[in-house]
């Protein structure tokens, strides 16, 4: 870390042994993302007068290149947070989850959902028993009833959305889809 920990607490006395587990966890924060910049943890009680029934509440403002990361941990949501060491646990373990999710952003490893092939009816003869799907590329794609699925053919109609499976090489005219599922009311955006 560039600026060491930062570690404040509001409405209770200072904890000598508190302090010690943040640096130790804060610490710790390091091997989730290695260039962390800055780390300032706050611990709060909310009520200073009551001795019975106060959620520890622990906010943690991590700083890393062009992002601030906080992680606001307060109750009344969790009793066991009445417990300062448990609250602090907790707040660190969800900034290590937040830390992992952003060094895999910056590594590019983050999944993306590629959208499925599809497309819409563009000629359909039902007597026949095939069609021609328009994918989204521009290709018509052949396909027969006994692709589509269910008894979905029947209620094809031209300018209905549908997702397909090529299947290439399977015909000498060109590829043709081995599945044909009927997209209905779900549009998918590319």
């Amino acid at each position: 870390m560039q600026i060491p920990v930062q570690v404040t607490f509001r409405n209770m006395d200072p904890s000598e042994s508190v302090e010690a587990n943040v640096r130790e966890k804060a610490e710790k924060l390091e091997k989730f993302f290695d260039r962390i910049i800055s780390c300032r943890v706050v611990v709060e009680s909310p009520h200073r007068r009551h001795h019975k029934g106060k959620l520890y509440q622990v906010r943690i403002d991590i700083g890393v290149p062009g992002k601030e990361i906080v992680i606001n941990h307060a109750g009344p949501k969790n009793h066991a947070h009445e417990d300062i060491y448990v609250a602090v646990r907790d707040a660190f373990n969800a900034a290590s989850r937040r830390l992992e999710d952003h060094a895999r952003k910056v590594r590019g490893d983050v999944k993306s959902h590629q959208v499925p092939p599809h497309g819409k009816v563009a000629r359909l003869f039902p007597y026949e028993g095939y069609g021609f799907v328009e994918m989204s590329d521009g290709r018509e794609i052949y396909f027969h009833r006994n692709s589509v699925v269910g008894s979905g053919f029947d209620q094809l109609e031209v300018g209905h959305e549908v997702r397909v499976t090529v299947a290439e090489g399977e015909s000498a005219e060109g590829p043709q889809a081995s599945t044909v599922t009927p997209i209905g009311k779900h549009h998918l955006i590319e």
